[in-house]
Parts: C-alpha cells; sequence; structure tokens
C-alpha cells in the first residue's frame, strides 16, 4: 500500500527545466565553457554537485563550484520569477492528500528555490515535508533527497512511491528502494525514462490527475 507520494519539482510540478538549461549554458559560458543545450538537458535532473562534474570532469574544483554557483544566481535572478505550475499541479497535490497519502517533495533544488516553489503552487497547507538539496549530502542521481523526504513521510521505502520527469529521479528512486512514475513534461524521450523501469509514464501532471484513481498513486 503506498502511503506517502514523493513529487519532484523542476519539469515535475513547474515548467522550468528549459528555463535551467539557459541558466546553465549561461554559467558555464561565464567560465570559459560553451556547452550546448542539448547536453546540458541530458544532465537535467541532476543537481550541481553532480550535473557540473559530468560536463567538465577535468576542470578544478574550485572551477565547478564556481559554476555552479554562477547558475544559482543566473537561475534566481532572471528566470526563476518566469516559472509557472504546469496545469493542475496543485490539484494533484490535493488529490493524494485527500486520498490519505502523505505528500513530500523532494527536490534537488536550493531551499530557497523549493520554498519559493511552494509558495508558488500555493502548497504550504497540503504536503507534509519537503526535501531540497540542502537538506542531504548528495543531489539527484544520489538517494539521499529521496531516502529523506520517506523519513520525513514516516513511511518505509517500499510504501513510498516517487514521481519525477528525468531517469535521475527514477535512478535515485529505485537505489532508495522506491518505486517511481515518470513524466514526460521534463522534454524526455520515453525511452529514456523507460530505460530505467519507471511503474508507468505519464505525458504530465493533468494527465497523471485524470487517471489517479488507475493509477499507482492510488494503490
Amino acid at each position: 500500500m503506498v502511503k506517502a507520494i514523493l513529487f519532484d519539482i523542476d519539469g515535475t510540478l513547474v515548467d522550468s527545466n528549459d528555463a535551467h538549461v539557459e541558466a546553465w549554458r549561461q554559467a558555464f559560458r561565464q567560465h570559459g565553457f560553451d556547452i550546448g543545450p542539448s547536453r546540458i538537458h541530458e544532465q537535467i535532473g541532476k543537481g550541481g554537485d553532480n550535473l557540473v562534474p559530468s560536463l567538465i570532469p577535468d576542470a578544478p574544483s574550485d572551477v565547478q563550484d564556481a559554476v555552479d554557483q554562477a547558475h544559482g544566481e543566473i537561475y534566481k535572478t532572471e528566470f526563476l520569477p518566469q516559472v509557472r505550475p504546469f496545469p493542475g499541479a496543485r490539484d494533484l497535490l490535493e488529490r493524494a492528500s485527500k486520498a490519505g497519502k502523505a505528500v513530500v517533495l523532494a527536490s534537488s533544488a536550493s531551499r530557497p528555490e523549493l520554498d519559493h516553489y511552494v509558495e508558488l503552487l500555493q502548497a504550504a497547507d497540503i504536503i507534509d515535508g519537503s526535501t531540497s538539496k540542502d537538506d542531504v549530502g548528495h543531489s539527484k542521481p544520489c538517494p539521499d533527497i529521496f531516502e529523506s523526504a520517506a523519513k520525513k513521510a514516516g513511511v518505509e521505502p517500499a510504501e513510498a512511491i516517487a514521481v519525477g520527469d528525468t531517469p535521475y529521479d527514477i535512478i535515485a528512486a529505485r537505489r532508495s528502494g522506491i518505486d517511481a512514475v515518470a513524466l514526460r513534461s521534463g522534454g524526455f524521450a520515453e525511452e529514456s525514462l523507460g530505460r530505467e523501469q519507471p511503474v508507468a509514464i505519464y505525458d504530465d501532471v493533468a494527465a497523471l490527475l485524470a487517471q489517479f484513481d488507475r493509477s499507482p498513486l492510488a494503490i
């Protein structure tokens, strides 16, 4: 029985992946690295501690840290105010809560970004907790964030299910012993999502909401 639903945010509940791609592109360019959007998008879903080394593995650690910090600053000032929830995002959180499930946000975003999203989604009165990259040692695809989210929900991994939009959400959930539902809303091909063996794939939160009673979330 699913007792808790752990929701990723970027690309899942809010339409922010393209904005993150551009913020990363600018951050890399600031430090002398010309990396195309498609290469960056392939890594979206990871936190900076894992994304940056994947793209510039030979750069010194202080340079990698500087790129990560630049991305955060660029995204916060230029893009975060423009981000909007996907249609049905808050309704899905509310539907999950009314179904008796603990609702926890589990994101590789920073704590300030996560707090902004909670306000944007008007979800403070719905969620039972949240975990950001600032609360754990490593971001996705490491299991830390989903492990922490399950603990905040007060459930065992087998009693939780994750919802995310990237292969790294699915990998992180699986490494935590948690099944995952994948959404196409983050721009990843169904093949790349399916390769990580989610228990189901939907177009977006609106599609998942429409089929909630028949979905793995309702078990």
